[in-house]
């Protein structure tokens, strides 16, 4: 494995990634983005070309694979507008385009340019029965990928933290301007594991020939309620907060309005994934032998630098 196309990599676990692959030495990382000026931070990064490409466009992904001895798909959204989904699909429009068909373009042009190795990425509790949209998504880009007779990995990680997150940050920004937080799924179990360990695992089953075929779940070493992780990330932002946890009726309410916002901090498909708890039934957590970050080891650096 010495040329890997990122699918995905200019967002927050792709950097990661790419930062772990050229850290190893080994690896040359092509990474297709829309709008190559809006990445050109990465170019910096040794053995990493960004190309210009919509892979959308089955054609563009075609040009794009010769070359390559694997590919990682990265590619995911947490939000996709509600609606009457497409017939014979539990997944609206937006979660369709972005975790199914996506996969199978993936899929499609690997195959058809020789790629053997697949690595990808879904999430925790991702499941035809899934009580979210998002994660019946999730769970027919797996069967995909399963399907495709490639020499696949599937990693499903629960809520990702690290510098430049969206989870913990959301709520460590949200606190200097909130007097408090009337909290929906309040108390929802994670398991957050940070982005370095997840990237550690994804780089390392492309050298383990026993990872293939194999589906890991990624978690950090501690379980919390949603509640705890907002409360945790407002205080050591330095906003110390009231969190108290809302209705199930004024929830659904909370999120309704939110969805109505341009990216809204969480939707009613948000509510339903957190039904199911997203945490590790086994430990360790981490494959390849592992050790998992603790957040508290990791998230104050970023979260007190992010306050000031």
């Amino acid at each position: 494995m010495k040329n890997i196309l990122v699918v995905g990599g200019t967002g927050f676990v792709g950097q990661a990634i790419l930062s772990e692959l050229t850290r190893r030495m080994t690896f040359a990382a092509t990474v297709p983005t829309r709008r190559r000026e809006h990445n050109k931070a990465l170019t910096v990064l040794p053995r990493v070309k960004i190309v210009e490409a919509d892979v959308h466009d089955s054609s563009a992904l075609s040009r794009l694979m010769p070359g390559h001895d694997a590919v990682i798909n990265l590619v995911g959204i947490l939000h996709s507008r509600e609606g009457t989904p497409r017939e014979g699909t539990p997944y609206g429009a937006d979660f369709a385009r972005a975790h199914v068909e996506l996969t199978q373009k993936i899929v499609d042009a690997a195959q058809s340019a020789g790629i053997q190795r697949i690595v990808h990425v879904s999430a925790l509790k991702a499941s035809h029965e899934a009580p979210s949209a998002y994660l019946r998504s999730k769970a027919a880009g797996e069967a995909t990928v399963q399907a495709s007779g490639l020499a696949w990995t599937i990693f499903r990680p629960s809520v990702i933290f690290g510098e430049g997150d969206a989870f913990l940050n959301l709520f460590a920004r949200l606190a200097k301007i909130a007097p408090f937080f009337p909290l929906a799924g309040a108390k929802a179990r994670f398991q957050p594991v940070w982005v370095k360990d997840v990237a550690a695992s994804i780089v390392e089953s492309l050298l383990c020939e026993e990872s293939i075929g194999k589906t890991f779940d990624l978690c950090g070493p501690k379980i919390y309620t949603l509640a705890e992780l907002v409360h945790y990330a407002s205080a050591t932002a330095g906003h110390p907060r009231l969190v108290f946890a809302l209705p199930d009726w004024l929830a659904w309410c909370q999120a309704w309005l939110m969805e109505w916002l341009p990216n809204p901090p969480m939707t009613r498909d948000n509510l339903r994934s957190m039904q199911e708890d997203s945490i590790c039934a086994d430990c360790p957590c981490l494959p390849f032998n592992q050790t998992a970050t603790p957040l508290e080891a990791v998230a104050p650096h970023y979260l007190k630098q992010g306050s000031q």
